[in-house]
């Protein structure tokens, strides 16, 4: 019983910031109920409230985190290195912002579960990063899949919101039985769940096993759900299209942080290479990994030309962005920049991108009218100017021009690509290059749209502005222009 109760003493010591914000989930779950009459009334403004409670959770755990040592700590289920530090910190981060999107766009009644459920996704991806077991890893995917089927549902209750809740949650349940089938093939393969087995196990075999090869292609394929690569986007556009801006946020960003984060830990277990921070892909599974970017870019850009509806544009811009970061998978580590270094710099780079485009979508409008379509621009600037040129902002570093920290993300991966010194590689560089290209039509074309064409009567109405996402778009606008003037810090904390 003493040997019990220290062990979980010692777990716990490695997941405090998780634990803080547990309990936060935990109060939320069980007061918020409380406070909604039968009926399903809440006293007016009540999100407030929960809103301040899920920042507050928040704050503490950031300041734990930034005040925490950054060394490398091991347990027997999970462990701490800097990738999990650098996990912790974009969560972390990125939550704070989202809690501020989602500040007006749930009900009274129902803030308490949304917040709950956005803490909880935010504590199942820093465990992904700290799993070091095959158990724990697969309970953190779940702890980022349950949630996210309760978020869907819970702002919208009309036939759209109903059908993307039910979109997710069906391809999510698939996504996650090939995760658990290709766990299971890479413990046929080892004989243990333990990361550190399991690579000692593949360490000792003198070649790649059947079983091992059987275990990749299943775990590629059920993280590629979650980073929306082709064939397996198909949700995206319908799911993003069906829900609300602070949800659409969400899913375009932390589920990618979550696949690639789980790549990174188990793609060296399968054999593929010999560790995150030594990323040396194998022969076979570099054109994998090359035909996935490929795909997924060229895919992802040229149907966001056809689309009329922005959340539609914004899921195939999220698939095409999804393309360039495998491209980091593709390519090995070599000078001037990494592989996977620039996929690490890319993450936090697109989620202040594609966060503040959500978020200043969400900031204007009311219940029965919003930014939702490309028509809804037309004369914004006249309506909003603010709005208009953060959401500029954020446009241009989606593009990838200067000055912002999109340019210098998409230089990273390029520069990634051609120091390959391989033609796969140099062929990577240049389609991502054509991609930006095509991606500069769609994008720019909002820009003009809310600057250059008249608006008609009803669009030049004044809107209603929340302040709440006003707030998180222009922290991201401000924060993609300070990263491309002094971006040597992120690069400097990269794992």
């Amino acid at each position: 019983m003493t040997e019990a109760i220290a062990h979980i003493h010692a777990t716990a010591s490695l997941l405090v910031p998780e634990i803080i914000l547990l309990a936060a989930v935990c109060a939320m779950f069980l007061v918020g109920p409380l406070l909604v009459s039968r009926a399903g009334e809440a006293p007016s403004g009540l999100r407030q409230h929960w809103g301040m409670v899920s920042l507050l959770a928040l704050g503490v755990a950031w300041a734990v985190w930034f005040g925490g040592e950054r060394q490398l700590s091991e347990g027997a289920l999970f462990q701490i290195d800097d990738l999990v530090w650098y996990t912790r910190g974009l969560t972390l981060s990125a939550g704070i912002v989202l809690a501020l999107v989602l500040w007006n766009q749930i009900d009274d009644s129902h803030a308490a579960e949304a917040h709950a459920c956005l803490l909880s996704i935010l504590v199942g991806t820093n465990l992904v990063a700290a799993a070091d077991d095959l158990v724990s890893l697969f309970l953190a995917l779940e702890l980022v899949s349950i949630p996210t089927y309760v978020i869907l549902y819970l702002p919208r209750r009309d036939r759209a919101g109903r059908e993307a809740a039910v979109k997710y949650f069906l391809l999510s349940v698939f996504s996650s039985a090939l995760v658990l089938y290709g766990m299971s093939w890479l413990y046929g393969a080892a004989g243990s769940t333990n990361f550190q087995a399991i690579a000692a196990a593949v360490g000792q075999a003198e070649s790649r096993s059947a079983m091992l090869q059987i275990a990749m292609a299943f775990l590629v394929a059920g993280l590629c759900f979650r980073i929306a690569a082709v064939p397996f986007h198909f949700y995206v556009p319908d799911v993003l299209q069906g829900t609300t801006a602070s949800n659409a946020a969400l899913l375009s960003f932390i589920p990618k942080v979550v696949g690639f984060v789980a790549l990174l830990r188990l793609l060296p277990l399968t054999g593929v290479t010999e560790s995150f921070d030594r990323w040396r892909p194998d022969e076979p599974t570099k054109p994998l990994f090359a035909l996935l970017a490929a795909a997924t870019m060229f895919l992802g850009n040229l149907m966001a030309l056809r689309q009329a509806n922005l959340y539609r544009l914004m899921a195939y811009s999220s698939i095409a962005h999804a393309g360039y970061m495998l491209i980091g998978l593709a390519v090995q580590d070599a000078e001037p920049v990494g592989g996977v270094s620039t996929i690490l710099f890319y993450l936090p780079a697109y989620g202040l991108m594609t966060i503040g485009v959500f978020a200043l979508l969400g900031a204007v409008g009311s219940a029965d009218r919003s930014l939702r379509t490309d028509a809804d621009l037309r004369g914004l600037n006249r309506v909003h100017p603010s709005v208009t040129l953060l959401l500029a902002v954020c446009l241009f570093s989606l593009t990838g021009l200067p000055p912002t920290v999109g340019f210098l993300a998409k230089l990273n991966l390029f520069l990634a690509a051609w120091s390959d010194a391989t033609n796969l590689g140099r062929s990577l560089a240049i389609m991502m290059a054509l991609n930006a290209a095509i991606a500069a039509w769609y994008y720019l074309r909002l820009i003009a749209l809310m600057f250059l064409e008249p608006a008609t009567d009803a669009e030049s109405q004044p809107r209603s502005l929340f302040w709440s996402s006003w707030i998180a778009g222009a922290v991201c606008s401000l924060a993609t222009i300070l990263l491309f003037i002094a971006p040597q810090w992120l690069w400097d904390n990269l794992p």
